[in-house]
């Protein structure tokens, strides 16, 4: 009878338990699609047609090296192996298709939301701010570089990691057990590989020795782990770069460029960034806050309000509850060295980049869902439920407050600096590739002028970019026998033929456009009786402009049999000049006249084609035309 009991209430708790994780797995189910849906909306414009500055470079080291060389770069000023293996995986996986891009990044990115919602959820015990953080992450302006581009990757890659790390340790330093080690020693191996994600994030060592301080841990062994992980690190890096200082943005040497005074400016210019506030230049955020409308600012102001709020009321409790608010200060502590590490770090090179501030943003939401879970620890017990749902309410109104903040700074992304010259290659890439698919290879893509490098741009096209830009759309990867070629004059070219693509700049839209047909026409124009393969009518009229040579040649093609007595009579400004007897199929003529001269042709055949199976004009077709005029 007893042994019934026992099995019964086992049974019972079996079965609560199922319940409680399949109704826990329809709720997960449901916020992931909801943050997918709500990355793709907020996301919505991103994207990536044409690949330029890192990130074709970075595509041409794919093509161009082994596996071994691309993913273990020895002698590069960066040693970044486990990214270089995922971009690797990514760009084979992605092959031309490089409009994938941006909703890959995006799918990644979400997969980031979910994780920090899962973690917010466990330390606030509560689902719905778990949904809350995740949805402000996912609505940040900082994650522009991690959705428009390709190292994007890399970026989400080591805030991922970052978080991991932050949340190891959080449960390592908050285990009551005091006896399990293994979150510690999962936290050492996760440094080691962000390490060889983003070298940027070697400047989290310290929280590892701070939570085996707050632990009071006395384990030598403890101590030694993460000081020779970093040391590992370090050999790593010496034996295949040849050093360990870590290299700044913009090909710069963290050892040359640093400053003192730099660096505690740019530090607080990151916090003003964490409450919303632009603090940087223009061409980094879109916007300095003193330039933005009204209506935002106060927005920004009533959103850091709700924040204050809640700060406030967390400090309140500490000061009440100081004689056992030992966990809380640890854990905040630990928390807030995540995020001034994570400032530190990105503040001691040359600028401050809004990505960069992406991971210490992340690391404050998760803090203030761990507050609120200290200011609601058992209020049911305590009958204070009405404080938790005003602290709800709080962190719900700082969402959405900053919500229209974030979508008004992401209107202005086409302001940011990397992000013209993005849309600028989107639109090459869309009036080559995009418009002519494989056909563009073996083409001559000619460029009316370079108008973009004037005023010293950063992003001009250069040789290389030139040379590389087509092959990333070619299966082979070689684009053989394409060329890109920039005119200052469309009279520097012969006649427009099958094998040319003209694109003109329109740097007030800031863009190509293609004028293929237009400059065909104005080389080339018929009048009647002449069409675009080349067919010509029996009587035939039209305007060509010569050459620097002055000389025009001409192939007449009858695919046809030859009778006699078969003649092209050819006139020039309307007086004859040329008569050709068709002895052969193909037969070649010539006309000389002043370099760049417009000229008036007109053919007239005593012969058409027979055979032919359509008639384009009143007349009919007699022969094939190929004119070069160079």
């Amino acid at each position: 009878m007893k042994e019934q009991q026992i099995t019964g209430v086992h049974d019972s708790w079996d079965n609560r338990h199922i319940h409680w994780w399949a109704g826990r797995w329809k709720t997960d189910l449901l916020t992931a699609l909801l943050l997918a849906c709500f990355a793709f909306w907020v996301n919505r414009g991103m994207e990536i047609k044409g690949l330029y500055m890192d990130d074709l470079y970075l595509w041409s080291c794919y093509g161009e090296q082994s596996f071994l060389e691309f993913v273990f770069p020895m002698g590069s000023t960066r040693f970044r192996f486990l990214y270089y293996l995922a971009a690797w995986l990514e760009l084979g996986l992605l092959g031309p298709h490089i409009e994938w891009i941006v909703p890959v990044n995006i799918l990644l990115n979400t997969g980031v939301a979910f994780t920090l919602y899962q973690m917010a959820r466990k330390y606030s015990r509560s689902t719905y701010i778990g949904a809350l953080c995740g949805f402000a992450f996912l609505a940040s302006r900082f994650s522009y570089y991690q959705i428009g581009q390709v190292y994007g990757l890399m970026e989400t890659m080591a805030l991922w990691m970052a978080l991991g790390i932050l949340f190891l340790l959080c449960e390592f330093l908050n285990d009551h057990s005091r006896k399990n080690y293994r979150k510690f020693y999962e936290a050492c191996g996760l440094y080691f590989g962000i390490c060889f994600v983003h070298e940027r994030y070697m400047v989290l060592l310290p929280l590892f020795l701070l939570v085996l301080l707050c632990r009071k841990v006395r384990r030598p062994q403890l101590w030694a782990l993460p000081a020779g992980t970093f040391g590992a690190v370090q050999l790593v890096r010496l034996l295949t770069i040849g050093s360990v200082m870590p290299a700044g943005t913009g090909r710069t040497q963290v050892a040359e460029t640093f400053s003192v005074g730099n660096a505690v400016k740019y530090a607080l210019s990151q916090v003003a960034y964490l409450f919303g506030i632009n603090a940087g230049p223009e061409h980094l955020n879109g916007q300095n806050f003193r330039q933005a409308p009204l209506g935002v600012m106060l927005l920004i102001a009533a959103a850091d309000l709700m924040l204050l709020a809640v700060l406030a009321a967390f400090l309140i409790k500490l000061v009440q509850e100081w004689k056992h608010c030992g966990s809380y200060l640890c854990t905040s502590l630990l928390f807030a060295g995540f995020v001034a590490g994570c400032i530190a770090c990105s503040s001691v090179t040359i600028r401050v980049e809004m990505r960069w501030v992406y991971v210490s943003y992340a690391g404050a939401l998760l803090y203030l869902s761990w507050i609120y879970g200290a200011l609601t620890d058992k209020v049911i017990e305590q009958g204070t439920w009405m404080r938790a749902v005003a602290f709800l309410a709080m962190l719900t109104m700082y969402v959405v407050l900053m919500l229209p903040v974030e979508v008004y700074y992401r209107g202005l992304y086409p302001k940011l600096y990397f992000m013209p010259a993005q849309q600028r290659y989107n639109s090459l890439a869309e009036e080559t590739y995009g418009t002519y698919g494989e056909g563009i290879f073996g083409k001559t893509i000619y460029i009316m002028k370079n108008a973009y490098e004037v005023g010293g741009d950063a992003f001009d096209m250069d040789d290389f970019t030139r040379e590389t830009f087509l092959k990333v759309f070619d299966r082979q990867r070689t684009a053989e026998n394409t060329e890109m070629v920039f005119l200052e004059d469309v009279r520097e070219i012969g006649l427009v033929t099958d094998d040319m693509v003209i694109l003109q700049e329109d740097p007030a839209s800031n863009c190509y456009r293609n004028i293929t047909r237009a400059v065909r026409n104005f080389k080339c124009r018929g009048i009647f009786g002449y069409y675009e393969d080349g067919w010509l009518d029996e009587n035939a009229r039209i305007q060509v402009m010569t050459g620097a040579t002055g000389t025009v040649e001409m192939d007449f093609y009858y695919p046809g049999e030859l009778k006699k007595d078969q003649w092209v009579m050819v006139y020039v400004n309307e007086e004859p000049r040329i008569y050709l007897e068709m002895q052969e199929n193909l037969m070649h003529a010539s006309v000389e006249a002043e370099p760049y001269e417009t000229l008036q042709l007109e053919f007239k055949t005593n012969f058409y084609l027979p055979d032919a199976q359509e008639q384009r004009g009143k007349q009919r077709l007699a022969v094939v035309l190929a004119m070069r005029a160079d």
